[in-house]
């Protein structure tokens, strides 16, 4: 397909501002230091019109089309590499559990891909039948252990409220407070804060909570989530149904040595790249009466700029600002969708894995700058307030 997208200059200047053109200013900063990457990205934002921005979603709704075939393909080459390293780990127990653990780091990204189609599939872009959504969303629900109809309810929740400093914000994301809610606080929720955003908490620990713990309570008890809390329910039956008959058959040194170690490096891997996507540095937040869906999908969240075969294990999920513009894009569209139109690229809060790093510092969203800020900066700047 060719490009699809409106016809405008691609070195576009706000038209209020006299400035010089973007891409002038892009290659200017490019050849500086990287100490220029927050005023790069700064003038990205600024120099963008409005009228650029109400485009968007007209370009990325062309790529919204389900592929019977990309779909298909995904399915077999994501689940029987899958399939098969699970039973080489399996047979290489008594042999070296060094390399069936490294073997599991593998085969998590391998869980990643199958827990990107389970996501599609909640948001019914997968393929365009639903009934077929839901049974591929369930069989990758009970490999991911990520319950298939509660997780895409608070997922749909986030992408409809990504970014909103509200009494919701950890519905679907991870909870993030603002300087001001931060200086509120006393000393002992000031340190239980501290330490849930600590790298440990936040990276390993949480993750290993998340999947086996949090996933399994109905925690959220907003209007009309009934029917998910119930879903949730089965769902943990289900579970228990199919490992209790699992570990009977293969033994249950199976889970704990095969099963549960890829489980773990995948719930890593997931909440860094959800981690990465909307709390770098340069992200949005705004109140919900100022709130803008369309910089909350392209500047509150990252293209996370990695290399070709990374995309791929995790399901092009780092095109994530393509995903929040328009979650009925497949996944195996969104790499398509992002190169054919040059000026996804220019917009997006692009971020690469070394830049990536600095994110684990970005502890509090500080207002009066509009961006993410870490705790020594925040007793810096703001000890005597």
């Amino acid at each position: 397909m060719s490009t699809i997208s409106p016809k405008f200059n691609n070195n576009f200047v706000a038209p209020s501002v006299k400035r010089p053109t973007f891409a002038g200013i892009t290659a200017c900063l490019q050849r500086r230091d990287f100490q220029f990457s927050f005023i790069l990205k700064f003038m990205q934002q600024v120099t963008l019109p409005p009228k650029v921005l109400q485009q968007l979603p007209a370009i990325v709704k062309a790529y919204q089309l389900p592929s019977p075939k990309k779909a298909t393909i995904q399915i077999l080459n994501s689940f029987l590499p899958f399939l098969a390293i699970w039973i080489a780990m399996y047979f290489l127990i008594d042999v070296s559990i060094g390399l069936v653990l490294t073997l599991a780091v593998i085969n998590a990204f391998f869980l990643v891909r199958i827990f990107i189609i389970q996501h599609d599939c909640g948001h019914q872009s997968y393929t365009a039948n639903r009934k077929a959504n839901n049974a591929i969303g369930l069989v990758c629900s009970l490999i991911t252990f990520m319950p298939y109809r509660y997780w895409a309810k608070s997922h749909n929740f986030h992408h409809g409220h990504n970014g909103i400093l509200w009494e919701h914000r950890d519905i679907g994301d991870i909870n993030l407070l603002t300087v001001n809610e931060f200086q509120a606080l006393g000393f002992w929720r000031k340190l239980h804060y501290m330490i849930f955003r600590s790298a440990p908490v936040l990276f390993v620990l949480g993750p290993v909570w998340y999947i086996l713990v949090h996933s399994r309570i109905p925690s959220i008890n907003l209007k009309g989530w009934g029917p998910a809390r119930r879903a949730l329910m089965r769902h943990n039956l289900l579970l228990v149904a199919v490992y209790v008959a699992l570990g009977l058959l293969l033994g249950y040194e199976a889970l704990v040595w095969v099963h549960l170690p890829i489980l773990i490096a995948f719930g890593i891997i997931a909440v860094w790249f959800f981690y990465v996507q909307h709390q770098h540095e340069t992200t949005y937040k705004a109140w919900q009466d100022k709130w803008e869906y369309i910089r909350a999908a392209i500047q509150g969240s990252t293209y996370y700029k990695l290399p070709k075969l990374f995309h791929w294990l995790t399901g092009n999920i780092g095109y994530h600002h393509i995903h929040h513009l328009n979650p009925l894009v497949p996944n195996y569209e969104l790499a398509r969708c992002h190169h054919e139109n040059p000026v996804l690229d220019q917009v997006a809060n692009k971020i690469t894995f070394l830049e990536s790093l600095k994110c684990v510092f970005n502890k509090l969203w500080d207002e009066e700058q509009e961006r993410m800020i870490s705790f020594r900066e925040y007793f810096r700047r703001y000890r005597t307030a």
